[in-house]
């Protein structure tokens, strides 16, 4: 069976960086279909670390946005600044 790529892209926006900052949480748009532990466990395998959390909704615009909690204290902020969004 071929793995899915189940996230997206991560959500570049102003109030997404103040949750890393604040909130150790990331945010991405991930596949529709998939679900909260299907995101947990591709997190924790692309980045190598720990998921809290996910929450996840759709938005206005019919995507799919995950909000994933890290354990790592400052785990957050180190992936966001490697991908370039902080």
């Amino acid at each position: 069976m071929e793995m899915e790529i189940k996230l997206k892209h991560i959500v570049p926006s102003e109030k997404a960086a103040l949750m890393v900052d604040s909130e150790n949480k990331l945010q991405f748009i991930v596949d529709i279909r998939a679900n909260k532990r299907e995101i947990k466990s591709e997190v924790e395998r692309v980045f190598e670390t720990p998921v809290k959390s996910v929450r996840t909704m759709i938005t206005f615009k019919g995507e799919k946005k995950a909000i994933i909690e890290l354990e790592e204290e400052g785990k957050a902020k180190e992936i966001g600044t490697s991908l370039g969004i902080l």
